[in-house]
């Protein structure tokens, strides 16, 4: 396109305008009266504004009778209208310091508003000055409404998702740079974190360096203890990109020849986890891709040492629908992203997980980490 960027594009492929259309729509089948959703995952996704989130209210009005708006502080007007939310065909209304936001939302809904849609992460004072502007409606989650929209990824939502994978796992094939015996977890963890920013995200979301038993903690994060000889270490990542897409991947290491036992429990994890992304593909269930795993972890006899459920959904959060755990009932579907990332934990001895994202296809499945699954042993 003559005179458009590539980000101009991508951001138009990421954010199209007719994902308001789409919650609006939600909205009404839900029998909502209005959908209020302030800064976070969800604005970001109908809207591609990356709003802050200020004492100041900042909202997206999706009536499910009228046209959208989004209510932003005046001087908050610039950003909002520079983002693609500018794009949008969207009215963006400033409102000034001595202005009642809410009253001004309330005032600008259909009259006979009965039920209305707050994003799930709204801060409560917001939420409470809502019900305070609409004291004869009742208030809900918008999760309710926008779960089934976010859960399935468009095939630009899968694209980023696939760069941010992309981005973790050269992090993953460097490691070994770091990782030996005589450096602490936190040492290694701040030069992952650094190559984590180097490697094309624009935030460091998490870095976990279990070492030792410490790698039987499943979120240990780091500590002060110096790595050893013969270690264990789960090295557990993930940021998010510059689009907004979040990347999230285990690899476990061992700092020299570890245990002969912690090689027979790898070698459970590793056909439980494969077996897993194999199976993935449209119509099997959560829990039933759960139990593919699980059984092959019990059956070796490590069953009450798998300590979480599968995996979880990601995309503009690190955790979101769908997750894969005993007893969801919901079948996967073409565009469903998650993390597929079974372990076992030996409390005060040691422990592995082993992480990929993977999208579920028309035809099957996508893992979007690509970097080996079997056990790196690194010099100590």
């Amino acid at each position: 396109m003559v005179g458009v960027t590539d980000s101009e594009d991508s951001a138009a492929a990421l954010h199209p305008a007719e994902r308001l259309e789409l919650a609006r729509k939600a909205t009404a089948d839900a029998g909502v009266d209005a959908l209020l959703v302030s800064p976070g995952a969800d604005l970001r996704y109908l809207t591609g504004y990356q709003a802050l989130p200020l004492e100041r209210l900042t909202c997206l009005v999706v009536p499910a009778e009228a046209d959208p708006f989004l209510v932003v502080p005046a001087l908050e007007r610039p950003a909002a209208q520079a983002s693609p939310a500018g794009g949008l065909g969207l009215e963006i209304a400033g409102f000034a310091e001595t202005d009642d936001a809410y009253a001004l939302i309330a005032r600008r809904l259909p009259a006979g508003v009965r039920r209305f849609a707050v994003d799930n992460h709204m801060w409560a004072e917001k939420l409470l000055a809502f019900q305070a502007a609409l004291p004869d409606a009742q208030a809900c989650l918008a999760g309710d409404v926008l779960t089934e929209l976010r859960m399935r990824k468009s095939p630009a939502e899968v694209a980023a998702l696939r760069r941010a994978g992309g981005a973790i796992d050269r992090v993953h094939r460097r490691v070994g740079e770091w990782l030996r015996a005589g450096r602490t977890e936190r040492e290694v963890a701040r030069d992952i974190a650094d190559a984590i920013l180097a490697a094309g995200h624009e935030t460091v979301d998490f870095v976990i360096v279990g070492s030792g038993p410490n790698s039987a903690s499943p979120h240990h994060e780091v500590s002060d203890r110096v790595i050893r000889s013969g270690d264990p270490v789960v090295v557990d990542i993930g940021g998010t990109t510059a689009d907004g897409y979040c990347s999230d991947s285990t690899r476990t290491y061992a700092v020299g020849e570890p245990p002969a036992a912690f090689r027979e429990l790898y070698e459970v994890l590793l056909r439980a986890q494969t077996a897993q992304t194999e199976a993935v593909c449209p119509g099997i269930t959560a829990e039933q891709l759960d139990a593919i795993g699980r059984d092959i972890i019990t059956a070796a006899g490590y069953g009450e040492h798998f300590i979480h459920r599968t995996g979880h959904g990601i995309g503009l959060e690190g955790h979101e629908e769908p997750y894969i755990v005993a007893g969801s009932r919901r079948a996967l579907a073409p565009g469903m992203a998650f993390s597929i990332e079974p372990g076992i934990y030996l409390p005060g001895t040691f422990g592995a997980r082993i992480e990929d994202i993977a999208v579920c296809t028309e035809g099957g499945g996508e893992r979007l980490n690509l970097t080996g699954r079997d056990l790196v042993v690194l010099p100590d």
